[in-house]
């Protein structure tokens, strides 16, 4: 359920279109929608109130969930009455999974790891502003580091911001990033690195602005599967960079998303 949508419900009833029964039977599964298997198994309970919370929809987690959970919790999303003005985004997909869901639910689309769904702007929605004063930089260390991106890259894009990437541009050849001017437009950045994780303090004591970090699981031994580069990140002495968890693009997105969203809203300077 997002604020358009209820703002839309509320305007007909005030009109007098819309009957109030009418209207409480669109509102009988809120805040919550309970998902049963075919044997009425609770598998899992929607948060249809969380975009009226947090503005964008309850996200899905496809790593762990069996297939056919996945796809009824996907069904059951996809099939709300006004599921075509809300995003959906399903992180941590297998290739196999995509393309099995994608055949069953054509309108998703893929990204990486990711399936999502965007919908379309109305044609009467006032055209996207081409200021990039809430501009999102994601850069990453490595092509391995890639994934984890680009699955930040999607989520801030889904809650709004214009994003811009910068990939393999790790320390060892650091002038792959000074040569680009992203350092001087991009009101945030994300910077995405495995092995030590030095490249997020780097980029941090470049730019007068928020640094996202998140260590990834990229790198050899000692790297311990991105204990390393977190523990890297975490000991930063550059006061600007924060620190998300092991492989976890999608809170660095969302909390790029959220920042710009106040900077485009004048609610911070």
């Amino acid at each position: 359920m997002s604020i358009s949508w209820l703002q839309q419900l509320l305007e007909q009833v005030a009109a007098q279109h819309l009957s109030v029964p009418e209207a409480l039977s669109q509102l009988q599964r809120w805040p919550t929608e309970p998902v049963c298997s075919p044997h009425g198994e609770v598998i899992a309970r929607l948060d249809r109130h969380r975009a009226l919370r947090h503005g964008f929809p309850e996200v899905v987690l496809a790593e762990g969930k069996k297939m056919t959970h996945l796809v009824q919790i996907v069904e059951t999303i996809l099939g709300r009455p006004h599921a075509q003005s809300d995003s959906l985004l399903i992180t941590r997909v297998s290739a196999s999974r995509r393309r099995r869901l994608q055949q069953q639910f054509p309108t998703l689309q893929a990204r990486e790891r990711c399936l999502f769904y965007k919908p379309l702007r109305p044609s009467t929605d006032p055209p996207p502003s081409d200021s990039k004063s809430g501009l999102v930089a994601v850069i990453c260390a490595g092509t391995s580091d890639i994934p984890v991106a680009e699955e930040a890259a999607l989520t801030a894009e889904l809650l709004g911001a214009d994003v811009e990437t910068h990939y393999d541009a790790g320390v060892a050849g650091l002038h792959r990033l000074l040569a680009t001017d992203l350092l001087y437009r991009a009101s945030v950045f994300i910077v995405v690195a495995g092995m030590e994780g030095a490249l997020p303090s780097v980029v941090g004591g470049l730019v007068n602005k928020p640094v996202i970090a998140v260590p990834t699981s990229t790198g050899y031994g000692a790297s311990l599967k991105g204990m390393s580069a977190l523990l890297g990140m975490l000991n930063s002495c550059v006061a600007n960079v924060s620190v998300v968890n092991i492989d976890n693009g999608f809170s660095a997105g969302y909390i790029a998303g959220l920042i710009v969203g106040l900077i485009s809203s004048k609610s911070i300077r």
